[in-house]
């Protein structure tokens, strides 16, 4: 018998044998005395669980009735009266990159923006080979905030010591980055190769009259200089794969999905090549699951080139088949970009209207008319689509392309939109008119530095307003999953949830309150929820009989304890397939 720290004791079967007449049905585990939450509709909280030998919940209930079931063999735990919940999951996530990174030199943006500190830490990840990637020195998690300093990294970083070492500075939205001119030359990004690009791409490396690169890259433009990264071993790769795992299964996830399943750390996927035949992390999982060490359901994405035609799903049919059978790990879909980022000086979020200081409208990155049959084509193959979508105008031709589809068919393919960072109001009801599930990182739902310097001159104050309209997708019957985006923000589901709730941050800037939802709707969210939105809801997403025990106990009282405590909630344990793979 298991004891769990942190109060949790685990009874004495002997002692309720006394009491209990017990039946002979093989269950092998049962929990009682908890506060059980099962996330299905109208239903109250429970007291008791019962969990197969196989992994899978039995029944749920009072003590009472689930001590009926049990037999002389059953173990059972006293639950000390805390909330015992679904494992979490996790609708937008790069997941394994995210270990990857926690190897990976990585900058902490928290603190003041300061080039002192990125040439210190340079130094220190050439010394200690955290950096390193090849002949390249590499350093993560750079604030947008270091892009207005383009010509101070410059006076630094191509100068002396770091004259003839490629140097690249990757944003923490890993949608933009800077490179020095010695990883500007070894990627053959100069004036004549700038000239070369198409005026989509052009505009993704900064430049200066000559059209010399000054170091700046967004999107397709980090993508073309980071293809001359070399690879990181495959040691490292392992050993931040199996630490993400452990990571978030103690943060309660249980379930994510991967949407970029084929993409490596430090390669970009907005790649004007194709992206469809690389494999990134897919073969990562495949070694994850054969030793035991995935203890997460995943559904892994393609990310596809945003330009793909419908061909590009005969190549990805052809690598599913080679990756299909592998326990808790499949390929399920396919992952593309409709737009960039809003804030500036990328401005690559395409917009219905225009930026006030450029008066230009960003960019979708798909042909509209091509997209559709691109999604048409997934459709039919019972492939799901999940598109990434920043921009008003975005999210539109997205939901254009979803509602051609299903004019074809009514597949239920649990198709998706994430980020959402603005949506006009008369696009709020074709989410559920579509079928179409709103993937949203709530985290990011206040007003914070970024915003505020970075977004907020740059659009109307209505349209600023509205980021992240949780609320009015709600009312308006849309079924929201909640997300992370980790590593680009924290992957810590309790903080999204009470970003939700209060629509404030922790440092107490906040954006629109009356975009907040309320806490069934957000623990909902990442549960049965999310659960759909992984196509996995007949397995996971809630607490009952024949579903998967992936379950979580926390620390405190999730109903009633204030926003604030509620970022604060620990996991005293996270269950997989009925066994303890986290304790406190």
């Amino acid at each position: 018998m298991l004891n769990f720290k942190s109060g949790i004791l685990a009874l004495s079967i002997s002692a309720l044998l006394t009491s209990t007449a017990w039946a002979k049905n093989g269950i092998d585990s049962i929990y009682l005395n908890g506060k059980i939450y099962t996330a299905k509709d109208n239903v109250p909280l429970q007291q008791a669980i019962a969990i197969s030998s196989d992994g899978k919940i039995v029944s749920v209930g009072s003590n009472t009735e689930i001590k009926k079931i049990a037999d002389s063999d059953t173990k059972v735990y006293d639950l000390g009266n805390k909330i015992l919940m679904p494992g979490l999951i996790d609708s937008h996530i790069h997941a394994l990159a995210t270990g990857v990174e926690m190897v990976l030199a990585t900058l902490d943006d928290e603190g003041e923006i300061d080039i002192k500190a990125v040439e210190k830490q340079l130094r220190q990840a050439q010394q200690d080979g955290t950096g390193m990637a090849g002949d390249v020195l590499i350093l993560n998690g750079l604030s947008s905030e270091y892009w207005k300093l383009t010509d101070q990294l410059s006076e630094v970083f191509n100068q002396n010591e770091w004259k003839n070492l490629p140097i690249a500075l990757i944003g923490s939205d890993h949608h933009t980055a800077w490179a020095n001119q010695a990883l500007l030359k070894k990627a053959g990004v100069n004036s004549n190769f700038v000239k070369s690009l198409s005026a989509e791409n052009i505009q993704n490396i900064t430049h200066n009259k000559k059209f010399e690169p000054t170091g700046f890259l967004v999107d397709s433009g980090w993508d073309i200089v980071s293809e001359k990264i070399p690879p990181l071993s495959h040691d490292l790769m392992y050993k931040g794969s199996k630490e993400a795992v452990s990571y978030y299964n103690s943060l309660g996830l249980t379930a994510w999905l991967d949407i970029a399943a084929n993409a490596s750390p430090l390669q970009g996927i907005f790649n004007i090549k194709n992206t469809e035949n690389t494999l990134g992390m897919i073969p990562m999982y495949k070694e994850l699951s054969e030793k035991g060490k995935l203890s997460a359901r995943v559904s892994g994405l393609h990310v596809i080139n945003s330009k793909s035609t419908p061909k590009v799903f005969d190549t990805l049919d052809g690598i599913n088949s080679k990756y299909k059978n592998i326990n808790n790990f499949n390929l399920i879909g396919v992952k593309v970009f409709a737009d960039g980022v809003l804030e500036y000086p990328a401005q690559s979020a395409a917009l219905l209207g225009q930026y006030s200081n450029t008066k230009k409208s960003g960019n979708l990155l798909f042909d509209p008319q091509i997209f559709k049959t691109v999604v048409d084509e997934a459709d039919r193959r019972n492939m799901l689509v999940h598109i990434h979508a920043i921009g008003d105008k975005a999210v539109r031709e997205s939901l254009n392309a979803f509602e051609y589809a299903r004019s074809k068919r009514q597949s239920h393919i649990p198709h998706s939109i994430t980020h959402l960072q603005l949506v006009d109001p008369s696009d709020y009801s074709r989410f559920k008119q579509n079928n179409i599930i709103a993937s949203m990182q709530l985290a990011w739902a206040y007003e914070d530095g970024l915003n505020k310097e970075l977004v907020k001159p740059y659009i109307s104050e209505t349209t600023y307003k509205g980021m992240y309209p949780a609320h009015s997708l709600l009312k308006n019957g849309a079924i929201i999953a909640g997300a992370s985006d980790a590593p680009v923000s924290t992957a810590n589901p309790f903080i999204a949830m009470a970003t939700a709730i209060t629509r404030i941050g922790e440092d107490g800037g906040y954006l629109n309150t009356n975009e907040a939802i309320d806490r069934d709707s957000v623990f909902k969210a990442y549960t049965i929820n999310a659960a759909k939105a992984l196509s996995l809801d007949q397995q996971i997403g809630t607490l009952e009989a024949g579903k998967k025990a992936d379950m979580i106990l926390v620390d405190r009282d999730i109903f009633t304890v204030s926003p604030e405590k509620l970022a604060e909630t620990k996991v005293l344990w996270t269950m997989f397939d009925g066994k303890k793979v986290y304790q406190q």
